[in-house]
């Protein structure tokens, strides 16, 4: 998913929680989800911040250390992005998250 193209708020912002776990039918779940999705977020992004930044670190001299522009411009870009934990809220109030509880899903077979 392309997170610089994301609707959520750069700071954070009070929500009502009752609300919010309409969805799952437990403030805790809903909390879980948020933050199991936030995790992926942040991972992915780290992930993509190392790979473009892993192209400045090639050089092994030490008396060529300088202050890259294009390298200090990318981090400042990450760094502009709303945090993971409000993407993933904004994704859970957009409902473009999926998901399941299989102990839930195991009870309502039972019935």
């Amino acid at each position: 998913m392309d997170y610089k193209k994301t609707n959520a708020p750069l700071t954070t912002v009070t929500r009502d929680m009752i609300a919010m776990a309409e969805q799952t039918g437990n403030v805790y779940e809903t909390v879980c989800i948020i933050g199991k999705r936030a995790n992926q977020i942040s991972a992915d992004l780290k992930k993509e911040l190392e790979k473009k930044l892993q192209e400045f670190a090639s050089t092994d001299n030490m008396e060529e250390v300088s202050e890259n522009r294009e390298q200090i411009e990318i981090s400042k870009f990450y760094e502009k992005l709303p945090k993971p934990t409000l993407i993933a809220t904004q994704e859970y109030i957009d409902h473009k998250l999926y998901f399941s509880n299989p102990l839930k899903e195991k009870d309502h077979l039972k019935d």
